[in-house]
């Protein structure tokens, strides 16, 4: 692979060593997961996930402190079935394999068809291999840098990038991303769910353009600081055509999922303030006891909606307290937000039955306008 200077931008400014206030967060986060505890690398499935429910200091702090939510969920008790079962594991990575196969030539020869690029008679590939993630990603940027400013066709296989996500960086591995000669980068996103008869199931196009959009706000991060590059805010969805395992593929435009993306990570919680706020000695160590566990979890703020069984190993354990609060939350953010300032099933009951609540509230009126109603259907029945 070339290294030639780039002479039309200037060099990236050289890494800079952990601060100590860095350094202090990281021992910190260590202690939180537990000293003999692996970090869980956090991901881009992890972060549109994190994204779509900002107000879950719970969860902000697992995955930023590198928590393995699976195994914590396993000692409290609540397993979670959420997750990737090992065939379609094993039967993804085949068809990826399939795609970027005689180094990409089938995976050009649907983007050049799909994104209107012209065909490209080569592709370099280049060697993006270096220690650990953070050495990855700084190959990364490089080898980017390096593509853009020799204005060559290409395909980064696996790329590690690098986002800082409520003050601590998370690294990000998209399955491909492609590099033209105007300096245009393009994600390549590809999943193993069939598109029949060009069309896909809307919830799962859904879910990867959350996911990509990741990626792309990722790779602006980086282009921002070249001369000359820019990033598609479409993606390239790859998937098996109809029952075959022959790929297909269709542009996503990801737009409206970075900007919601982009807003959310914004409004996250800094990781470190959410730590400061726990009692001295909190772990989540999975060694623990149940109680005392479940004690750690609780200190920490969550924020459960239905749609996180979908999107977290956590959600069971969350749901269960919920329900056992009484929280409304367990019902719906739509029931919460119609609720207004009823925040548990108890008090919207009493509010129906005229126990509590102002007659005046237009929650309250309604709820009582909607008991009689039921009664009156019911023969008489009160809640």
């Amino acid at each position: 692979m070339s290294t030639s200077p780039d002479s039309g931008s200037p060099p990236p400014p050289p890494p800079q060593r952990p601060t100590r206030p860095a350094t202090a967060l990281r021992q910190r986060l260590a202690e939180l997961r537990g000293p003999a505890v692996a970090p869980q690398p956090l991901d881009a499935r992890a972060l549109a996930a994190l994204a779509a429910n900002p107000g879950c200091e719970r969860r902000a702090l697992l995955d930023g402190a590198g928590v393995n939510k699976a195994v914590l969920a396993q000692a409290l008790g609540s397993p979670s079935g959420f997750g990737q079962s090992q065939f379609a594991f094993m039967r993804g990575n085949a068809f990826e394999a399939r795609v970027k196969a005689d180094g990409g030539a089938e995976l050009m020869r649907l983007l050049s068809e799909r994104m209107g690029t012209a065909e490209p008679a080569g592709v370099e590939v280049p060697d993006l291999s270096a220690a650990g993630p953070e050495g990855r990603a700084a190959r990364t940027a490089l080898a980017l840098r390096e593509a853009t400013a020799a204005g060559r066709w290409a395909l980064f296989d696996h790329p590690m990038l690098a986002l800082e996500v409520a003050g601590s960086p998370a690294y990000l591995e998209p399955d491909a991303v492609v590099v033209d000669p105007a300096g245009h980068w393009t994600v390549i996103e590809i999943k193993s769910f069939p598109m029949i008869d060009a069309s896909a199931d809307a919830a799962k196009v859904g879910a990867a353009a959350r996911q990509s959009a990741v990626y792309v706000l990722a790779l602006q991060r980086i282009a921002e600081h070249l001369s000359g590059a820019s990033v598609d805010d479409r993606i390239l969805l790859v998937c098996p055509k109809d029952f075959s395992n022959l790929p297909t593929a269709a542009a996503v435009d990801v737009r409206k999922q970075l900007s919601v993306t982009r807003r959310q990570l914004a409004r996250l919680t800094r990781i470190e303030d959410i730590a400061a706020a726990l009692p001295e000695g909190t772990t989540f160590d999975p060694g623990l006891g149940p109680a005392e566990l479940a004690a750690a979890v609780e200190s920490v703020e969550a924020a459960y909606a239905p749609e996180c069984l979908a999107a977290c190993e956590m959600a069971f354990h969350c749901r269960d307290r919920a329900r056992r609060a009484g929280a409304v939350e367990s019902l719906g953010r739509s029931v919460r937000g119609e609720l207004g300032g009823l925040t548990t099933v108890g008090a919207v009951l009493a509010a129906a039955r005229g126990e509590e609540g102002d007659p005046s509230d237009p929650t309250v009126a309604a709820l009582r306008r909607a008991a009689a109603l039921r009664a009156e259907a019911l023969g008489g029945a009160a809640c």
